[in-house]
């Protein structure tokens, strides 16, 4: 294995965070800082926003970076931990971003790599349940290959993900680099964009405003919902780990749009209808995890329960939108 430049002897570990501006990123910037770390971000913002880590300004153990990762990364000093989590991750976002996504999932993790291997640090990249595509497989676990259409209109963010996920294991066996993979399913929670195509936010600011609840096809379509706190602490318990295959971390309680709709209707008290618009090309027909293997190699679980999870994530966006 690659011998570790560890900061360790500073008494702080230190990761870097690539999107770490992010929905995601940005609470994984907190974790961080409550396991005491010191954190460097690297974020274009293209998608993220520094109202996400306002709150860090002038934290010493704090530093942003404001770059596109699939630039060279030169950092000074020493890095134990790179949590590659930089990629548009949005339906909207990669269908106006298709050549970005492609970038960040293959340059991005390439300089991202890199920038571990002269570290001798450990690397995590964030991978995504859409490497299954449409699963033909239910519940999906790891060893399941997929069912993706490389040329539609999602392939740019499938691809590059599963791209990625290949160039990470080329790094881990060719140069012994310590890496990490995690497949994230569907989450939620506050810090999203309240316009970034994404069910959760889409369906909260339509009921919010009363507006009709837009649900694709007949609604029977399933997906599964994590809170990004559980998300989170699965993915910092895997990076700690000694596990280098790819690892689901995701809620495997599974529900129709139909019924989330309904729930986020309860969760507003909204005066909203439910509307029906065709289903997009090669939407995912059903969507749940197989957490088996991170029940017995994590010993974790989701915790947030659906309602309460969808509480705080309400709350948050009641002061983004035009109540009406």
């Amino acid at each position: 294995m690659a011998k570790r430049k560890t900061s360790l002897t500073s008494k702080a570990p230190t990761s870097v965070v690539t999107g770490g501006a992010g929905f995601l990123g940005s609470h994984l910037v907190d974790l961080l800082f409550s396991k005491g770390h010191r954190v460097i971000v690297i974020d274009n913002l293209v998608t993220g926003s520094t109202d996400n880590i306002a709150h860090l300004a002038g934290n010493a153990a704090f530093r942003f970076i404001h770059q596109d990762v699939t630039e060279f990364l030169f950092l000074e000093g020493p890095v134990d931990y790179v949590w590659h989590f930089a990629s548009p991750a949005s339906p909207i976002d990669y269908l106006e971003l298709p050549i970005q996504t492609l970038k960040v999932g293959s340059l991005g993790t390439h300089k991202a790599l890199g920038l571990a291997k002269e570290k001798g640090a450990r690397f995590l990249l964030t991978s995504t349940s859409e490497v299954y595509g449409d699963p033909l497989v239910h519940p999906q676990p790891e060893t399941y290959w997929g069912n993706v259409n490389p040329i539609g209109p999602r392939g740019c963010y499938d691809e590059a993900k599963r791209f990625a996920e290949a160039l990470t294991m080329a790094y881990r066996n060719q140069h012994q680099l310590e890496t990490r993979i995690v497949r994230i399913f569907n989450t939620y929670g506050p810090r999203m964009r309240l316009r970034d195509g994404r069910v959760v936010p889409a369906f909260i600011s339509q009921a919010l405003q009363n507006k009709p609840i837009t649900v694709f096809g007949d609604g029977s379509q399933t997906r599964s919902f994590c809170f990004c706190s559980d998300l989170l602490e699965g993915i910092y318990r895997l990076m700690m780990s000694n596990y280098s295959d790819p690892v689901n971390i995701g809620n495997p309680r599974e529900m129709t749009m139909l019924e989330f709709a309904q729930a986020t209707l309860k969760a507003t008290g909204s005066r909203s209808r439910i509307v029906h618009r065709p289903l997009p090309q090669d939407d995912p027909k059903q969507r749940r995890p197989d957490i088996t293997r991170a029940r017995q190699l994590l010993k974790w679980e989701p915790k947030v329960h659906l309602e309460i999870g969808l509480a705080r994530t309400i709350d948050y966006f009641r002061g983004r939108v035009s109540v009406r």
